[in-house]
């Protein structure tokens, strides 16, 4: 099944695609008599490589072939179904959660799914044949997209199609909620950065101090493992303002690895999707194994888990294994054996991440981890 390289696919053009795939399986079962075959590429750590120059995981080329037996029947029928299910949302100008894609398949009798995991592995299988983001073939995430504030004005239009100015400084102790879908946003500012973090206590903190306007910056609470669409927007922000991106994570193997590395430069698992949904310009501020020295961070020792996710990262991991700053960053972390977390600064005064410990990182952008 052809796979296409845009994130500006025209929803004619994905109809097309699933026609003429759905086309394929039915000439090679009525009139070649033989079984038809799915190809989707793996999604793997193991099947991805990394290279500064295209700034994100590309798959290597591994894929798997499903091809229609008795034993992979189901699947088949799931597959044919979900792609037709795309049609109709798409025809009708509609969309469908992706719980909603689960309860819609009661009513395919034997082709049903049991669980939604199950029909989300269907709808990423899709993704990865036509390399189209579920979104456009009208599928989406339960999850919330992020929280933003500060120095941006995202121009969104209403129902009636009119514009709309939302300016995020304006908020009071609130924030703007990033949206499902953000492609057709536009975005004004005159920012020097973008902040992204991890928590949102760390995202409150900063936003009831204003650092937004002493910084001149937008706040991005990612709220643990960014969603899709929180991605999306900070890379659409970066590339249209043309202005960095600076992560500030929890000190440990899940901050460094699940956050700021799938930000970054994407997951092996969504490889085939990378390139819209990483944001190559993110930079690391912190927080670092030095910090723990430097600014004297209570600490939390290393659980298995870490120190496994750790080990793993520096054999397995083709963005740890290009940049030996992050290589020697994990072995001060697994030689002093403590995680940190970002409230840690809190020891020092409730202001001192926005009255210290920010501007001392700001003052040297170019020792930031890669």
């Amino acid at each position: 099944m052809a796979k296409k390289k845009s994130n500006t696919v025209t929803p004619a053009q994905v109809i097309k695609q699933i026609d003429s795939s759905a086309n394929l399986v039915y000439t090679d079962i009525s009139k070649k008599h033989q079984s038809p075959k799915m190809v989707i590429p793996v999604r793997s750590l193991a099947n991805v490589t990394y290279s500064p120059k295209s700034g994100y995981f590309e798959l290597k080329g591994n894929v798997k072939e499903r091809t229609l037996t008795v034993n992979t029947v189901k699947t088949f029928a799931q597959t044919l179904k979900m792609m037709s299910l795309s049609k109709e949302l798409i025809a009708s100008d509609d969309m469908a959660t992706k719980r909603e894609a689960y309860y819609i398949s009661k009513n395919w009798a034997e082709a049903g799914f049991k669980e939604q995991p199950e029909s989300d592995t269907v709808m990423e299988d899709i993704e990865a044949m036509f390399g189209i983001i579920r979104e456009q073939l009208r599928f989406a995430p339960e999850e919330k997209g992020g929280a933003v504030a500060g120095r941006l004005t995202v121009i969104d239009k209403d129902r009636e199609g009119r514009k709309l100015k939302i300016d995020c400084t304006k908020f009071g102790s609130g924030a703007y909620s990033v949206p499902v879908d953000v492609e057709n946003l536009q975005f004004q500012s005159k920012a020097k950065f973008i902040l992204a973090i991890e928590t949102s206590g760390m995202f409150q903190r900063l936003h009831n101090y204003a650092y937004w306007d002493e910084a001149n910056c937008i706040l991005v609470s990612m709220g643990g493992v960014p969603t899709r669409a929180c991605r999306r927007f900070i890379r659409r922000m970066s590339d249209e303002l043309n202005i960095p991106v600076y992560a500030f994570v929890d000190g440990d193997p899940y901050g460094y690895f699940n956050i700021y590395r799938t930000l970054k430069v994407g997951s092996g698992n969504a490889a085939h999707l990378n390139e819209f949904f990483c944001v190559p310009r993110t930079s690391f501020l912190g927080v670092t194994p030095q910090d723990i020295k430097d600014y004297k961070l209570p600490t939390h020792a290393l659980k298995e888990v870490d120190i496994k996710r750790a080990k793993d990262a520096l054999k397995n991991d083709p963005f740890v294994k290009h940049y030996k700053p992050w290589q020697q960053a994990i072995n001060q972390m697994l030689k002093g054996g403590q995680r940190v977390e970002q409230q840690a600064f809190a020891k020092h005064g409730l202001d001192f991440v926005v009255k210290q410990y920010l501007p001392d990182k700001l003052k040297a952008v170019k020792k930031f981890l890669p």
